[in-house]
């Protein structure tokens, strides 16, 4: 998926949940999203949770795309052209509907419901996602992953995988990354991380053992999810800093509820991110985009696909900074 916006400045920030808190429970963080479109001002519109100002990263997830349930006969659905990335991994998860995706390895594959394509774009890779000529309903989401340093500038790469079914204490669970409940997934990454979709049964609480060491972001999709001890409603992004060892779960709603679950070890590096690159510096971007414009070979090309490329937008007048997540600890906020 292409980051579209035109002047991604104004962004949300999440907002610390105040009240009381058992002791010794984990804060949770409510991170609210905010409504872009998907390749221009009449195209599908997406709710967006990352990137925040306050929040960048959620260990190394540095962007998550909520959309839908959109009809395709109204919205257009997805159509977009090929377009380039640098220094991430991308994530397509649905929930409903089908997408094709092409990308310059060769790759021509089909996005389902509870398949997961992993592409890497590392050094540079182009890809299209349009949705296919008998989908009526688009619904899902779209997450980035930041490469560390040492990685960022690796081969491209295609994963596609079909992760088992887990039902236990009134829910399911698909785990596309990482492991939990007992599963763990053969996908390379190159950090550790943890995504999983959740759906879980009305009225009832599920209690997951997660790595004391990861930090969490719990999206929710449908119905209203208490996450610990603070509700989480739809299109909305709970975050729970390291050090909590279990995570617990409850459905407040008459209907199943359905999220993502997120997590990795917190993500250290500065990145300077911008339209679909993820660099260091201004000047990685700089040539990212002069590279994309000039049709370089560094992101290939998808031959067959009928249409034009997406353009990239004009830089902003202004040095592009880096970004990082504010320090883990504020000790003199009284609800720490």
């Amino acid at each position: 998926m292409s980051n579209v916006e035109n002047d991604a400045e104004p962004l949300r920030c999440g907002a610390l949940v105040e009240g009381d808190r058992p002791a010794g429970a984990p804060r949770v963080d409510v991170l609210s999203a905010r409504e872009v479109p998907l390749g221009g001002p009449r195209a599908m519109r997406v709710r967006r949770t990352l990137p925040q100002r306050e929040r960048t990263l959620i260990g190394a997830w540095c962007f998550a795309d909520h959309y839908g349930p959109h009809q395709v006969a109204v919205s257009g659905g997805m159509d977009l052209p090929p377009h380039p990335h640098t220094g991430l991994q991308t994530v397509s998860w649905l929930f409903s509907g089908e997408l094709e995706h092409r990308d310059t390895l060769g790759t021509r594959a089909l996005i389902r419901p509870g398949e997961m394509n992993l592409m890497t774009g590392g050094y540079g890779i182009a890809h299209s996602e349009v949705s296919t000529p008998d989908t009526t309903v688009v619904h899902g989401v779209q997450l980035w992953v930041a490469l560390p340093e040492e990685h960022r500038d690796t081969a491209r790469d295609f994963q596609h995988y079909v992760p088992e079914l887990a039902r236990v204490d009134g829910a399911e669970i698909r785990v596309f990354l990482g492991s939990l409940g007992g599963r763990t997934t053969p996908v390379r990454t190159f950090t550790p991380l943890l995504g999983a979709e959740i759906v879980i049964e009305p009225h009832m609480t599920l209690t997951l053992a997660v790595d004391v060491a990861f930090e969490h972001g719990l999206l929710v999709d449908g119905g209203d999810i208490r996450l610990i001890d603070t509700v989480l409603r739809p299109a909305e992004l709970g975050y729970v800093p390291r050090g909590a060892d279990t995570l617990t779960m409850v459905n407040e709603t008459d209907a199943p509820a359905r999220a993502i679950l997120l997590g990795g070890p917190p993500f250290e590096e500065e990145i300077v991110m911008w339209w679909n690159f993820i660099g260091r510096s201004h000047e990685d971007i700089v040539k990212a985009r002069e590279d994309w414009e000039a049709s370089s070979d560094r992101f290939g090309a998808i031959e067959d696909f009928p249409g034009g490329r997406l353009p990239a937008p004009a830089l902003p007048n202004a040095v592009i900074t880096p970004r990082r997540n504010p320090p883990t600890h504020r000790p003199t906020d009284p609800t720490y």
